[in-house]
């Protein structure tokens, strides 16, 4: 989808986007994974489990996977890992709280979920205390609203989506994403006002209340928002129909907000321990373009994957410029055929290792610089930076009253693997020694 709010899903067609999109359909035989596939298998399956023994190893030799490398049931044990590295919540734009959005990502058999709510973070909190329930892990994101703007000319400028992954930390620096984000959050409450006057001026006159009430408390208000209340008010039949006539990029209702740049939103994720994927490319009216512009940015990866098998149009643009190849289902819970329903972007084997490799080594680093922060500075703003995701009981209330060295292998057994903690054992070492004199209270 071209916003944060736009009618376009992971199964539908950009009108905009000129060039066939081929799929690669999944399917095929079925065989026995390779011994590199087995050996990335035991990989993602030890940092989904950290220090859980897990329960796929036994049965790796046994797995099954498709042509494309996508796990497949053995029917024997043999264990799936499942990703989807692309959700919303009622926090943004989605129609379900995070609980229920893990709820249903445990029965579709999602391991791993990446909640991706629009310009904020602050699902991620209840998205961890309802994955603690059901065994899934959490990948701490945030899809970012941007504007591209080739060489600086107005006339092409097209909105842009920038997908951050971050740590069980959370970002690094995070005041200064909270302060970005924030900021777009701001400019979206004027542009819906912006866009309902809009209306109002096409003789709908629909009314600011309708549209606020259905965005709920404290959620920054978008086009799916103003295009549900059309519905409701009996504007338009659809929401398609809503983003078709008035909502649309450029359309005679659309209108922009407070978006940074495209470029410096992948320097900002960049600058705060995250990784950066150009989201829905398909959408895009010139997305090698843009996948260029970003990639000389800092930009790590790009969709490619989704419910209806890979995209090669955009896998080669992937590999003309060097990009981890990823997806998710995009799920917002509106329902309909055409909307993809969560953990059902099957992304293969080699893919999930290939993202882990990358972003594994960015993650520990940014771990490493909170806790040195706190190390520097035992301060009760450093200590919520390190907090600021635990679940809130068991986690929390488990370090009152330890040293500030059993916080950290506390923080370290719940965020690293035992071979990323000895990878960077004299950095973690030389942290404890500087908080054991500390206690928390």
């Amino acid at each position: 989808m071209v916003d944060n709010d736009n009618h376009n899903s992971n199964g539908n067609k950009s009108s905009n986007h000129k060039k066939k999109k081929t799929k690669t359909k999944r399917g095929g035989s079925k065989r026995k994974m390779s011994a590199e596939q087995c050996v990335a298998f035991k990989a993602v399956a030890e940092w989904v489990c950290l220090n859980q023994q897990p329960p796929y190893l036994s049965t790796a030799a046994s797995c099954l996977v498709d042509d494309f490398g996508v796990q497949k049931s053995s029917g024997r044990g043999g264990g799936r890992i499942v990703f989807d590295l692309h959700c919303h919540s009622n926090h943004s734009d989605g129609f379900l709280s995070p609980s229920k959005l893990l709820e249903r990502a445990h029965g579709n058999g999602v391991k791993v979920l990446a909640l991706t709510d629009h310009d904020t973070l602050s699902g991620i909190p209840e998205a961890i205390e309802a994955a603690a329930r059901f065994g899934i892990k959490i990948i701490p994101g945030v899809e970012i609203s941007t504007i591209f703007s080739p060489s600086g000319n107005h006339e092409l400028e097209e909105p842009v989506h920038i997908l951050a992954y971050y740590s069980s930390c959370g970002p690094s620096r995070v005041e200064e994403l909270d302060k970005v984000l924030s900021n777009i959050r701001d400019g979206r409450f004027l542009r819906a006002k912006e866009m309902v006057l809009k209306l109002n001026h096409l003789k709908l006159p629909l009314k600011w209340e309708h549209v606020a009430r259905i965005a709920g408390k404290g959620v920054a208000p978008g086009r799916l928002h103003v295009a549900r209340a059309m519905v409701e008010a009996g504007y338009v039949e659809n929401l398609k129909q809503a983003f078709s006539r008035y909502l649309h990029d450029g359309g005679p209702a659309y209108s922009t907000g407070n978006e940074p740049r495209s470029e410096e939103a992948v320097q900002l994720i960049h600058d705060t321990g995250g990784i950066s994927v150009l989201a829905h490319p398909w959408a895009l009216k010139d997305p090698v373009a843009v996948a260029r512009t970003l990639k000389s940015a800092g930009l790590h990866g790009i969709e490619v994957f989704r419910s209806d098998g890979r995209l090669s149009v955009y896998s080669d643009l992937a590999d003309s410029y060097g990009l981890l190849k990823l997806g998710g289902s995009d799920f917002h819970g509106r329902g309909g055929k055409s909307e993809s329903e969560v953990g059902s972007v099957n992304l293969p084997v080699m893919v999930l290792h290939d993202f882990l490799k990358a972003a594994r080594p960015i993650w520990c680093d940014a771990i490493t610089g909170i806790l040195q922060m706190y190390a520097d500075d035992p301060s009760e703003t450093n200590l919520a930076r390190i907090t600021r995701f635990w679940r809130m009981r068991q986690s929390k209330d488990s370090i009152i009253g330890t040293g500030g060295k059993d916080m950290i292998d506390h923080c370290l057994s719940l965020w690293l693997t035992a071979e990323e903690r000895q990878q960077s054992a004299a950095g973690f070492e030389a942290i404890r020694g500087k908080l054991s004199s500390v206690s928390i209270t």
